[in-house]
């Protein structure tokens, strides 16, 4: 996997800018921050981010994939501002849960997403190398 960004760009924070890679796709559905149980233990979006990123480890491990797989993500969010006001803690969480490697990301405001006490569903995309 190579993580693209044009050098004469300012360096992105937590993510690149595109991945090249190949071999064996696993597509990842959208996650949220309940458990395996479909339980929210947490209303705090950190809390349910962090939910949601211990959520695609699980489906990533169980096709043979592991962080370093990931090559974007698509984040939905039902609140900008409570997601900046967070953004020091979800960083924290992703990195203890996924490292230092940052994958070609994106993150949009909706207005609600499908569970009513979801705060963030995350779709992922890994490719596990030939």
């Amino acid at each position: 996997m190579k993580l693209i960004n044009p050098p004469e760009w300012k360096r992105p924070r937590g993510y690149a800018n595109g991945v090249a890679a190949r071999g064996t796709m696993v597509f990842v559905a959208g996650q949220i921050g309940w458990t395996g149980d479909e339980i929210f233990e947490t209303d705090d979006f950190a809390g349910q981010a962090r939910q949601a990123f211990a959520n695609t480890l699980r489906v990533l491990e169980e096709a043979g994939a592991r962080p370093e797989n990931i090559a974007r993500m698509t984040w939905y969010v039902t609140s900008k501002r409570e997601y900046l006001n967070a953004v020091r803690e979800v960083g924290s969480a992703f990195r203890d849960c996924f490292g230092k490697h940052f994958p070609a990301m994106a993150v949009v405001e909706v207005t609600a997403l499908m569970e009513d006490r979801a705060k963030i569903e995350i779709e992922t995309t890994a490719v596990i190398p030939d």
